[in-house]
């Protein structure tokens, strides 16, 4: 699906840095005299040091579109692909810097053979990591994932879900199959908080052994609940339009809808949902909540994705909501993939005619707190 290729495409760019292969080096050489298909591929055009690499020369090339390839196939086993393309921007951030490729520091022309080797070999074995189904499970970055994991009989439930989810989705149309995974991924969030695992990413697991049955009992309901819907897609992944309580659940849908209106699947993810404090009349409702995201594609710091899909510009120095950049200059910089926003917000609910709980809250502007934090 095309926003899940832009997605993707995102991932193997990495970092924004700036371009060094035309620049001068500690050699006095540009690396582009060692990469023969440097100008025939137009690499200059790339910003990031890696990419330049794997633009240029012959074998990285050759292997970038099996990675790719490997990539693409993994994604289309899974139905929770968001989680999995964070994974792999941390592993290429990782590659990056074990192979001597150190965040905006040129790399000189008598180091690409060796960082070209280098690459090379970590490529191929990741290569060999991708196609091995039980990946998918160890790659889990999320305390309900490992604890799944863990659990021979949780980690059958969940493949079997997961199948069954990926099954229905394919027969939606792209833009209803977007929404589908995206719904999907709620769930995942939705199970964490009702299953008391929110928060708990330095728990040891075995305190955390009250949580398998929840866990065992919500993939039940859910493969329950896809069985019964007879093939059909819309009957499992149809948005509700309300919600049952005001509570974070009904936050992680309403931030769902803003995103889907405002195209921010292809840059941006929400990772966590967190109710802080909440007032309940007889009529409407009131709910501040903390909600996480995490960036799949680097957009601009003050953009219309940074507006309408954080909620605010960024100060990328303090990592503090600003509402305009300080110059030109740093309207330019951008949050590179895996960065994390965490923001606090009011969000307003009304109550429907049916007893459920309508958000009236269209946009995340203005945010009431932000941080933006790089890594994991």
């Amino acid at each position: 699906m095309r926003g899940m290729v832009l997605a993707v495409v995102a991932v193997q760019i990495g970092l924004a840095c700036p371009a060094y292969a035309e620049g001068p080096a500690a050699s006095g050489r540009p690396i582009s005299e060692a990469l023969p298909l440097f100008g025939k591929n137009h690499c200059a055009v790339l910003k990031d040091q890696a990419e330049q690499l794997f633009c240029g020369d012959p074998e990285l090339n050759a292997i970038s579109a099996k990675l790719n390839a490997a990539i693409q196939d993994r994604l289309n086993r899974l139905a929770n692909r968001r989680l999995a393309i964070e994974e792999n921007a941390e592993w290429i951030k990782d590659r990056n810097s074990s192979c001597g490729i150190l965040g905006d520091q040129p790399v000189s022309y008598q180091d690409v053979e060796p960082i070209q080797a280098c690459l090379l070999k970590e490529t191929q074995e990741r290569i060999e990591i991708l196609s091995d189904p039980n990946f998918d499970c160890l790659a889990t970055n999320t305390t309900a994932g490992m604890l799944i994991c863990s659990d021979p009989s949780l980690a059958i439930a969940k493949t079997e879900l997961n199948n069954l989810a990926v099954g229905l989705i394919s027969k939606l149309k792209e833009d209803d199959a977007k929404e589908a995974f995206a719904e999907y991924e709620r769930w995942s969030r939705q199970r964490d908080r009702k299953c008391g695992l929110v928060g708990k990413d330095n728990v040891p697991l075995d305190e955390l052994a009250s949580s398998e049955s929840c866990l065992a009992e919500y993939m039940r309901e859910k493969t329950a609940e896809i069985a019964a819907a007879r093939g059909d897609a819309k009957k499992v992944f149809g948005r509700p339009l309300a919600s049952p309580l005001p509570d974070a659940d009904a936050v992680d849908l309403c931030v769902a809808r803003i995103h889907a209106a405002n195209a921010c699947e292809n840059f941006l993810t929400v990772s966590r949902v967190f109710q802080i404090d909440n007032e309940v009349a007889d009529q409407s409702a009131l709910l501040i909540a903390e909600v996480e995201m995490v960036v799949l594609s680097p957009f601009a710091v003050c953009s219309p994705v940074a507006s309408s899909c954080t909620g605010t510009c960024w100060d990328p120095k303090s990592g503090k909501p600003n509402e305009a950049p300080a110059s030109r200059e740093r309207d330019r910089d951008s949050f590179s993939v895996a960065h994390r926003f965490r923001i606090e917000k009011a969000f307003a609910f009304q109550k429907t005619g049916d007893g459920g709980w309508r958000c009236n809250t269209t946009s995340l502007q203005p945010v009431d707190f932000g941080v933006a934090v790089s890594g994991p």
